[in-house]
């Protein structure tokens, strides 16, 4: 009896693996990122979050989006400004991960997936560029989420 259920349970334990959600599921999920997936799949970027990886992707929220000129993030969603489009929104994702352990205390500048670089200070609040990490570290099975107060744009 004791071999069957110790049988039983390595075959659960095996047979379920526990996965957790790629960038895209799980800023889908949290329901506050809806201008940022309709800007990622107007500008052709959703099969770059939904890849591998890792990725990490400085989020900016509805309300981030929403504090825009209003004329300005209307003209952006345009189908005939997806090139703007997908620099903006390449300019938040960088290749490869970065946790706050990797930025606490420091000021130092990551490189986005266009190129550009950004400039992370983590020595008093933390900052990338003019925007502020919200919440930090919201881990995807594909790399890392921070969620930032404000969209940034590439220069």
């Amino acid at each position: 009896m004791l071999r069957k259920l110790i049988f039983t349970v390595t075959i659960l334990c095996t047979s379920t693996p526990v996965t957790a959600a790629d960038i895209v599921e799980t800023i889908t999920e949290a329901g506050t990122f809806n201008t940022l997936l309709l800007a990622a799949t107007n500008a052709a970027l959703m099969d770059t979050l939904n890849s591998e990886g890792p990725w990490t992707l400085f989020a900016p929220t509805d309300d981030a989006f929403a504090q825009m000129p209003r004329d300005e993030l209307r003209d952006l969603l345009n189908p005939a400004n997806t090139d703007r489009l997908g620099e903006i929104v390449r300019n938040h994702i960088i290749a490869g991960e970065i946790t706050s352990r990797d930025i606490l205390g420091k000021r130092l500048e990551a490189v986005t997936v266009d190129g550009g670089t950004l400039l992370i200070d983590a020595t008093r609040n933390a900052m990338i560029e003019d925007a502020r990490i919200v919440k930090a570290d919201v881990i995807a099975d594909n790399g890392f989420i921070h969620v930032i107060d404000a969209v940034m744009l590439p220069d």
